[in-house]
């Protein structure tokens, strides 16, 4: 059922206005929805190919054309409209001599959000506004709901993720922010596609949820009577496939977890995952930089970016720092996983880390991290030298063995990517998920499991390996200048609308 309209909001007596006419249109014959329209150019090629034309001129070229209606002007025996698509906007100019009187009048009883399609010839007014002098005009979409306000569009933020299609309709921001995730999207596979990157697309439901620390959602398959977990990484799977030999191969996939919604987390969202064969973490930061610089060049055509500090510049080289590092100068005392677990329990109370009895070193130090130096990292810059603790799948770092070779990529404070050399043996492996499992049955609902078919995987032998992920959403929410994912994600996850 349709959301009752709000008092006095006159909703009700113009969706009757506008179904009247359907029927209307109906009983003289007309189909007020019909199934096709043929285009010759879109609005754009009209406006690429005649944009140059001079003031006042007439031309004999013939176009069909369609779109939604914007604006309309009634002058009495004219009327101008502005026609939008996907590719622009061009204004219709509609002449009661050149059409006739009945269909004059049935131009003059469109409203505003309605679909047409258009034959007429390309001229320029006098002011030089480009547009079609049209002969004929169809309705191709009777709209039965009035469009938001062109100037103030939906009047509060939840209505605009929830009618999404209202907001794209009439928020030109919202227009830009999607072409922009479209041109990131785009540009990550045109680069990856020149690197000899296979894409690949591996199973959402899963037996085990592995590859990240977060709590997954549960489902139940009912013929197989057995509890599945909708995906929380793409790793495992695709590592597989480096087993198998495939060498170079990444995934653009969607991901679930069951945790908070923020303005940089939404529980089903977008990431990329890339594994290459006989690379390392050096390679990963290198890739890493040229996908981010790449795409903002795409999308924007410069490497400037606009975040809540002002303006930084995407172009490398990025720094590159330890996590370790960053939490000693944040708080002028030396932290390392080696240090005894009671210190760090002091320095974390000391700096208001909230922590629990079972964390071990390595998430007292990320703890520190996320409470006292996450919040500097403003231009582009690399973490490195996560504990082990926090890093299950990578490998130790080779000249620190209470480290691995791990990195986030932190650009105005929000982690963007996280790669790492992967773990390749196959018994040190299943120590690290033996302990992951323990701290799951001891009540850590984010640790892993054992994965054993993995296992079985990396025991057939998995080269040196250099894996990448990256978050989309929150890379298109960088490039696009806003302050939440879910102005980058068409449908963002909201609480369930009531409806009488």
């Amino acid at each position: 059922m349709a959301p009752v309209a709000p008092s006095g909001s006159g909703l009700i007596a113009e969706r009757s206005r506008r179904h009247a006419r359907v029927d209307a249109l109906r009983d003289g014959g007309v189909e007020p929805y019909p199934y096709r329209f043929d285009r010759s150019h879109t609005l754009g090629e009209i406006r690429d190919r005649w944009g140059s034309l001079a003031p006042g001129t007439e031309t004999d070229d013939e176009v069909d054309a369609a779109g939604r209606l914007m604006l309309l002007r009634d002058s009495g025996k004219l009327v101008f409209a502005t026609m939008r698509d996907r590719s622009g906007e061009v204004q219709l100019f509609v002449s009661k001599a050149e059409v006739g009187d009945a269909p004059f009048d049935d131009v003059k009883a469109l409203d505003l959000g309605d679909w047409v399609g258009v034959h007429g010839r390309v001229m320029t007014t006098r002011k030089g506004e480009l547009s079609i002098k049209v002969d004929r005009l169809q309705l191709l979409a009777k709209a039965l709901r009035p469009l938001p306000d062109k100037w103030h569009g939906l009047s509060d933020v939840d209505a605009r993720y929830r009618q999404r299609y209202a907001d794209l309709i009439v928020n030109e921001e919202a227009r830009r922010a999607f072409e922009i995730r479209h041109e990131l999207v785009a540009s990550f596979r045109r680069t990856l596609a020149a690197e000899g990157f296979t894409e690949v697309e591996t199973p959402i439901l899963h037996v085990e949820a592995g590859g990240a620390h977060a709590r997954p959602f549960v489902t139940h398959h009912h013929t197989l009577d057995m509890e599945l977990f909708l995906r929380i990484a793409l790793e495992l799977h695709l590592k597989r496939l480096i087993v198998g030999g495939m060498e170079r191969v990444y995934e653009m996939g969607r991901i679930f977890r069951n945790e908070g919604i923020s303005p940089r987390h939404n529980p089903e969202f977008t990431m990329m995952e890339l594994y290459q064969a006989f690379a390392d973490v050096s390679d990963m930061m290198a890739i890493t930089e040229r996908l981010v610089v790449q795409a903002a060049r795409d999308a924007l055509g410069t490497t400037v970016v606009t975040i809540r500090r002002g303006e930084i510049d995407l172009a490398g080289p990025w720094p590159r720092r330890r996590m370790i590092d960053l939490v000693s100068d944040a708080i002028g005392a030396d932290v390392h996983p080696s240090q005894p677990l009671e210190h760090l329990r002091t320095l974390a109370d000391q700096h208001g880390v909230q922590h629990e009895p079972g964390w071990g070193q390595g998430r007292l130090i990320d703890g520190l991290f996320e409470a006292t130096a996450e919040a500097d990292l403003v231009g582009p810059m690399f973490v490195t030298g996560h504990p082990i603790e926090i890093s299950p799948l990578a490998r130790v770092d080779r000249d620190d063995p209470f480290l691995t070779e791990r990195f986030e990529l932190y650009v105005d404070s929000i982690e963007l990517a996280n790669g790492y050399s992967e773990l390749n043996d196959p018994v040190e492996q299943r120590q690290r998920f033996e302990e992951e499992q323990a701290a799951r049955d001891a009540g850590d609902a984010e640790s892993g499991s054992v994965d054993e078919d993995y296992l079985r995987a990396l025991e057939y032998g998995m080269p040196p390996t250099g894996g990448l992920g990256v978050g989309i959403d929150r890379l298109a929410r960088l490039l696009a200048g806003v302050d939440s994912i879910k102005e980058v994600v068409l449908f963002p996850t909201l609480r369930p609308e009531v409806f009488e």
